[in-house]
Order: structure tokens, then C-alpha cells, then sequence
């Protein structure tokens, strides 16, 4: 139990968490085969506290000498296994509150024109996820293996949320008394992450020789040096030097201090919403926000905190890139914790759930960039999808990957368009409102009901994709025809 710890304890975890961060660096630069992944070191790094852990050096030792042999319970003491099986659900806090931090959030009207076929396959994507997923349940995973239900929402949670969200939602399975839930989610994302970036490598190459790809293509990199530069201009800085000029307070502290603001505020937000839930349907028996955990909430803090900052004109104040930084490791963390933590005995009893679930998200995604991509996405379909199709299927990161190994110079438009879609996507789905919403409601009101409504929502953002294809191809022949006759003059 935490309250058993010492202070001592949670630190030397920590510590460990750092070297194995050093160390999943070290074998990635001794691997080439990590190297051609791409995989993250945090991923690595916590593959290796799971082997070093009670799952396989410990079960080892356990055959070799019995349960009080020398490594029964793996190289970590439990005080350290404690802290870290805690540790995902605390820290993905940070990371969503500091998504929005330090963003120019412009108009929405502003940036729907360009995003909205971005938009709508993003979208596509995702509300496919939860229908496969619920079909998949409905038709094979509960009558063959008896699973709970709640098992057609992983591939969204896992594949579209990536580790984080997976980690995140642990607590909320634990409740709602699906104890496979946590170790499948993140079984799941690792599973969508490399296979992400290895089909998105193949998808390249397939684009390029059939001709689908029309930029210049480069050798791809680190995913790491894809990350948007945030370039300030003069006045930003000099405002920021007048604001900091009487604070004896570091900018990293100060910063770190807006994250702890959003998270307060997410968390007074849920709250409020808990009470009102208390007082009204949830008297009568049905309760959803209960299984609400913080970090949505957390996103929308922080989308306050930047909001209320500019209002008051202390913007500046805020640094993207440390924001960037303090969301980097408390992922770092979570991912780490999250996959130490993972319980290998519930993972094989369930591996026919977890080998259904990963091929049948690996078919939809590649199958939705393939047939829907070209009929959604006006221009430059291929560089465009591609980027949704990483992310989809693992992190930003791995989205923004594949768009620089298919468009370098980024001459389409494809990372503003990928970019703003977040702004309608993020909030949403992929680790937002619904993601979090998802197992309650099934629990509540079965997976019928909600296979319904996700599947309505699939034909809406599909119907509204290829409506909105049409209406930008006619606008496109009219200015055509426009500039046509224009010159003819």
C-alpha cells in the first residue's frame, strides 16, 4: 500500500525510471532493428523492466527454486513495483494538460475550411475502431472467450490513444471490474505503434511506385526531430522578459505552475460534473461521469489556462517548448510505469482477445487509408492520410513521422492540415472525452446501443467526407473555369 512508503522510496523509483530511460537509449543505438521502428526509448526502456520484473525473471526463478528463491519477485523491490503501477494514471495528467498549453488557438471558422476533409477522415478512423471493435465483441470475442464487453473499445483506446491513454484508463477498467482491460490496452498500443510505423514504411514505398505519392521523398529520421519548432517572434520575447524581469522564479517552475493550474481546474471541472450527476440521472442509478478519469479534463484546463492567459495579456509567459518538455517525460514516465506494470498471466490467458483485436485494427486502418483516403481527402490524398493513418495506429509522433518520410519539404499542406485537425479531434477522441466515456457506457447500456451509435457516427463523418470531397471539386473546376476564361480575355 502507498501509505506504507516512505518518501525515499517513490524517489529511488524514479531513479530507476531514469536509468532505464538511459538504457532503452543505449540498446535502441545497439539494435538496428529498433533503429528501422523507430520505436521510442521510453518503450524500450519499459519492455526491459518488464523482462526484468516478475513476469520473466522472476517466473524463471520461481520454476528454477521455488517461490523464496533469489529473484522470486524479479530485479525490483515491491516498494518500487508499488510506486510504479500508481504511476500512469497520475502522470497522464500532465501530459494532456499541457497539450494545449502555450498554443495559438485560432477562430474554429478560421481553420474548419482547411481542416475539415482532415477532419472528417480522422474521425472516420476512429468511430471505425469502436465499431469493428464492438462487432468483434458482440459477434466473436464474448460468445467464444466470454470477455467483457467493454473489450470493443480497446482498439480505439489502445490504437487511436497510443500508451498513454491506455495507461490512463487503468483505474477506470479496475472500476468498472474489467481487470484484463489495463494489460490488454497497452498490449494492444504496442502492438498499434510498431505495426503503424512498419505498414506506414511499406505504404511509402507502395505509394512512390505507384505514383500516389508527388513530393520528393527523403530518408526518414528520429520521429523526435518531426516535432513542430515553435520560432517566437521579438516581440513575444521581449514582452516575456518585462513579465519576468521582478520573478525569482526558474521558467520551467513557472511553467511547470500553469500545467498544475490546468490540472486543478480539470479537476474542479469533474467535480462539478460528479455533483450534478450525483444530484440528478445518478440518483436514479445511472452513473457515467463516476468512471470519468481526470486527464480529459485535464485538456480542457488546459485549454483555460491559455485562453485566460492571453485574455489577460501574460501569454508570453508560457513557452511552448518547455511545455513540450514537461508533457515528454511525464509521457517518458507513463509509458515506462505502464509497461513494467503490465501482468503477463492476464495477457496469455487472454492472447486469442489480444491477437483478434490487433489484426482487426491493423485491417481497418490500412483499409480505411487505401479506400477511404482517396474518396476523402480532396488533394494530396496520400501525403494527407498517411499522417492520420500513423497516428491511428500509435502516437502524433508516428503520424507526423510518416508525412516527413512522404512530403519532407512539406509542399502539400499535409502537417498544417494534420495539425489543426487536432483541434477537432483531440478533445474528442484519441485520449478525449468519448475515449474516457466509452467502457462506462457500455457498462451502463450494453454494447448494442453504443455499436449503434458509433456506427451512426462512422456514416456521418464518412457521408459529411464525401459530400464536403464534392463541394471543394466543384469549387476547384469553377475557379478553374474562372481563371480559364479570365486569360482568354
Amino acid at each position: 500500500m502507498l501509505e506504507l512508503l516512505e518518501l525515499i522510496d517513490v524517489l529511488f523509483a524514479f531513479i530507476l525510471v531514469a536509468l532505464l530511460l538511459l538504457l532503452g537509449r543505449l540498446v535502441k543505438q545497439k539494435v538496428p532493428l529498433f533503429q528501422k521502428l523507430y520505436l521510442p526509448e521510453s518503450i524500450i526502456a519499459g519492455f526491459i523492466a518488464l523482462i526484468l520484473g516478475p513476469g520473466v525473471v522472476g517466473a524463471i526463478a520461481r520454476t528454477v527454486g521455488g517461490d523464496e528463491t533469489f529473484l522470486a519477485t524479479g530485479l525490483f523491490p515491491e516498494a518500487t513495483r508499488t510506486v510504479w503501477s500508481q504511476s500512469p494514471g497520475v502522470f497522464i495528467n500532465i501530459v494532456f494538460a499541457a497539450l494545449f498549453i502555450g498554443e495559438t488557438i485560432p477562430h474554429p471558422r478560421d481553420i474548419w475550411r482547411k481542416a475539415a476533409p482532415q477532419v472528417a477522415f480522422g474521425q472516420s478512423l476512429a468511430w471505425g475502431q469502436y465499431v469493428v471493435g464492438l462487432l468483434l465483441a458482440l459477434l466473436v470475442l464474448v460468445p467464444l472467450f466470454q470477455v467483457d464487453p467493454i473489450a470493443g473499445a480497446l482498439i480505439e483506446i489502445a490504437f487511436e490513444g497510443g500508451h498513454g491513454t491506455a495507461a490512463g484508463m487503468g483505474d477506470t477498467f479496475r472500476e468498472l471490474g474489467f481487470e484484463a482491460g489495463p494489460d490488454l490496452a497497452l498490449g494492444l498500443a504496442t502492438v498499434g505503434i510498431v505495426s503503424g510505423v512498419v505498414s506506414g514504411i511499406i505504404l511509402a514505398d507502395w505509394g512512390r511506385r505507384k505514383g500516389y505519392v508527388q513530393t520528393v521523398s527523403v530518408e526518414p529520421t528520429d520521429p523526435a526531430l518531426y516535432e513542430e519548432r515553435h520560432v517566437e517572434d521579438r516581440d513575444t520575447r521581449l514582452a516575456r522578459m518585462r513579465l519576468m524581469e521582478n520573478l525569482l522564479i526558474d521558467p520551467l517552475s513557472l511553467n511547470f505552475g500553469f500545467v498544475g493550474a490546468a490540472i486543478v481546474i480539470g479537476w474542479l471541472i469533474l467535480q462539478v460534473l460528479r455533483f450534478i450527476e450525483s444530484v440528478t440521472w445518478g440518483a436514479a442509478g445511472f452513473e457515467l461521469i463516476r468512471y470519468v478519469p481526470l486527464f480529459p479534463m485535464a485538456l480542457i484546463g488546459g485549454l483555460v489556462v491559455q485562453l485566460v492567459m492571453e485574455r489577460l495579456g501574460l501569454a508570453p509567459l508560457i513557452i511552448r517548448r518547455l511545455q513540450e518538455r514537461i508533457a515528454g517525460v511525464a509521457l517518458d514516465v507513463v509509458v515506462v510505469t505502464a509497461l513494467a506494470s503490465i501482468n503477463l498471466t492476464i495477457l496469455g490467458a487472454n492472447l486469442g482477445v489480444f491477437l483478434t483485436l490487433s489484426l482487426a485494427g491493423i485491417i481497418w486502418n490500412v483499409w480505411a487509408f487505401l479506400y477511404l483516403g482517396p474518396r476523402l481527402l480532396p488533394t494530396y490524398w496520400f501525403e494527407r492520410g498517411i499522417g492520420d493513418l500513423g497516428q491511428s495506429m500509435g502516437v502524433t509522433a508516428t503520424g507526423i513521422l510518416l508525412i516527413r518520410m512522404v512530403d519532407p519539404d512539406n509542399r502539400t499542406g499535409a502537417f498544417e492540415s494534420f495539425a489543426y485537425k487536432q483541434l477537432f479531434f483531440e478533445p474528442i477522441v484519441g485520449g478525449g472525452l468519448f475515449t474516457a466515456a466509452a467502457p462506462p457506457l457500455i457498462r451502463q447500456f450494453g454494447p448494442i446501443p453504443i455499436l449503434i451509435l458509433t456506427t451512426l457516427l462512422l456514416a456521418f463523418w464518412i457521408g459529411f467526407g464525401l459530400l464536403n470531397y464534392k463541394r471543394i471539386a466543384l469549387r476547384s473546376e469553377q475557379q478553374a473555369v474562372e481563371q480559364e476564361n479570365t486569360l482568354s480575355r
